[in-house]
């Protein structure tokens, strides 16, 4: 398994424990699915989850000033942001 499938598993399923999406929706999402604003589940205090589950899942850290509104925009960018830290 690459490290970018690797980080997307981790993902869908950091997604489907902290929404409660279930397996089949977090499998579902697409690149330009969109997630805060779009799905219910994902509301501003999930956001805090996302991050802090993100952080000890993936092994990262993410600064206060490294977050903005874009990253939740879509999967694609919450993977694409997940991936950079990942390999930084």
């Amino acid at each position: 398994m690459t490290q970018a499938n690797s980080v997307d598993a981790t993902l869908r399923t950091l997604l489907a424990d902290v929404l409660g999406l279930g397996e089949e929706r977090a499998a579902a999402l697409t690149e330009d699915s969109g997630l805060f604003g779009e799905l219910p589940e994902f509301d501003s205090m999930a956001v805090a989850t996302v991050l802090t589950e993100m952080e000890d899942r993936l092994g990262i850290i993410i600064d206060d000033d490294e977050v903005d509104g874009e990253i939740f925009e879509t999967y694609g960018n919450l993977l694409a942001f997940s991936l950079r830290k990942v390999t930084d």
